[in-house]
């Protein structure tokens, strides 16, 4: 085993001359090199879909490059993620549409949760614009995604018999210290 002094690495000459020369021991060399910061669980799936919707267009019949990707890329690959979905999704004519608890087996496919797309797409859209994206041009904010979406959300929602819903923001009250009335504000 070697003693410290040894494990001094002699770096630009020899130990002892001039001032040239600097040396290195393997803590030194330990603390040169951080960790990078790490990242969010936002910004880490954020990173992973980005580079699953990139791996998607190099796949693509023909290649597509992300410069040259329009809203019609994204509304195929919101289609193409729909065979790894794990939400029933009852069709027209099955016995549970409408029906908010299934009581038994049904061939009705599964899809991708609307929230779930939903998600994905503010995600990516925040992505593309990190990544040189122009907001202008950004396909994932094109409208005809926002219509797929609530298509999507209502054909479930019927399919589940939940009607959608939108919640409505709470007001808060604030306590007034002069005369201690209630006040509504927005």
């Amino acid at each position: 085993m070697m003693s410290s002094s040894e494990q001094k690495r002699e770096v630009g000459g020899r130990e002892g001359e001039g001032s040239s020369s600097m040396t290195l021991t393997q803590s030194d060399h330990h603390h040169q090199l951080s960790p990078p910061p790490q990242l969010s669980r936002y910004e880490s799936q954020k990173r992973r879909d980005w580079n699953t919707f990139g791996q998607y267009l190099k796949n693509h019949k023909p290649p597509v490059p992300l410069p040259q990707c329009n809203y019609n890329h994204v509304l195929d690959f919101l289609r193409y993620l729909d065979q790894f979905g794990k939400t029933k999704v009852h069709l027209n004519g099955c016995v549970f549409f409408g029906q908010v608890e299934q009581v038994g087996p049904c061939t009705c496919p599964l899809r991708q949760a609307w929230g779930s797309l939903d998600a994905l797409i503010g995600r990516l859209r925040a992505a593309y614009e990190e990544n040189g994206g122009l907001q202008e041009t950004n396909p994932f904010a094109n409208s005809a995604i926002r219509i797929y979406l609530r298509e999507v959300r209502d054909s479930q929602a019927k399919a589940r018999g939940i009607p959608y819903k939108k919640k409505k923001k709470k007001r808060k009250i604030q306590i007034n210290s002069s005369n201690n009335n209630e006040v509504n504000s927005t």
